[in-house]
């Protein structure tokens, strides 16, 4: 991948009863990523979300948390792209992944949507898979009809625990993503235990 991320996109659900839940991992993703930038989130009407931005040095990187709920997510993430004319090469998407445990966390570039709806409109909006995910485990409630009314509720104090230890671990190699090198990032994530 020659270009650099130019946008972060974190997904969730708005409103404080889904702030604490599983599928807010992306959410808590970017929130971290924003704070240790000291950037600071406002309302943009234009995205229908919530956007920060971090310029410095050779950076210029849009943060987004779109507030469309997850199942429509794409729409958000597709109106800031084309405001800012950003391709979907240049995305960095940051989701909860029930098929990865909690405290797991992988870079993962390009593929479907392994049934999370978030992404799944975000490729139908792109018409592309062409983007990354960070991928945040949360864990798997042992059968697919549980799925849903799992990531609407909040983890354990263990498994927050693991999530937030794992979410620290994938911005420490942000740095690296930015600078273009991919697939050291990668190799440096996806091989941390």
């Amino acid at each position: 991948m020659s270009s650099t991320i130019k946008l972060v996109v974190g997904l969730g659900n708005p409103g404080r009863e889904y702030d604490e839940t599983r599928h807010n991992a992306g959410f808590w993703f970017v929130d971290e990523f924003a704070s240790g930038s000291s950037a600071s989130f406002s309302k943009e009407k234009k995205f229908s979300g919530e956007a920060a931005r971090i310029a410095r040095d050779n950076l210029d990187c849009r943060i987004l948390k779109p507030d469309t709920f997850m199942n429509h997510s794409g729409r958000s993430v597709k109106l800031a792209m084309e405001y800012f004319n950003i391709s979907p090469s240049e995305v960095l998407v940051a989701h909860d992944e029930i098929d990865l445990d909690a405290g797991i966390i992988r870079l993962k570039k390009d593929g479907g949507h392994g049934g999370h709806n978030g992404l799944r409109d975000i490729i139908n909006q792109l018409g592309s898979t062409d983007f990354l995910r960070m991928r945040i485990g949360v864990g798997h409630p042992g059968h697919k009809d549980e799925v849903v009314d799992y990531v609407l509720h909040r983890p354990g104090q263990e498994e927050r625990k693991l999530i937030d230890e794992s979410i620290v671990r994938g911005l420490e190699i942000m740095p690296v993503l930015f600078s273009g090198e991919l697939n050291k990032a990668m190799t440096l994530l996806n091989s941390a235990k």
